[in-house]
């Protein structure tokens, strides 16, 4: 868009059919989001849900949209899926997951 000097593109459906129009800041403005905004949304749409029980001891860190999750877990099986859902959140650019769970490596929620 920049290289063409574009700014508006349109959407169309299957047949062709304008739906809307999508200008350059509509798609910037999820780089724009802060560090503790993205961390605040992971932490409300993601760990909040995911881990009910053990959200306390998940730790949320946020760089230039890279999204770090450390901490214990007491039940490991919804890890995968809050890795893919925090990579889902708008303006995240990378996820690390390092979230354990009792017995792994000695670490854990008792």
């Amino acid at each position: 868009m920049a290289e063409h000097r574009v700014k508006r593109l349109p959407v169309v459906d299957e047949q062709g059919d304008l739906k809307r129009i999508v200008s350059r800041s509509d798609l910037l403005k999820v780089f724009f989001r802060t560090d503790e905004d993205l961390a605040a949304e992971v932490r409300r749409e993601v760990v909040d849900r995911l881990f009910p029980v053990s959200r306390m001891g998940v730790d949320i860190d946020v760089r230039k949209g890279r999204v770090t999750l450390t901490g214990a877990v007491r039940d490991p099986t919804p890890v995968p899926a809050a890795e893919r859902l925090t990579r889902m959140v708008e303006g995240v650019v990378d996820v690390r997951c390092d979230l354990v769970a009792p017995g792994a490596h000695g670490e854990g929620v008792q």
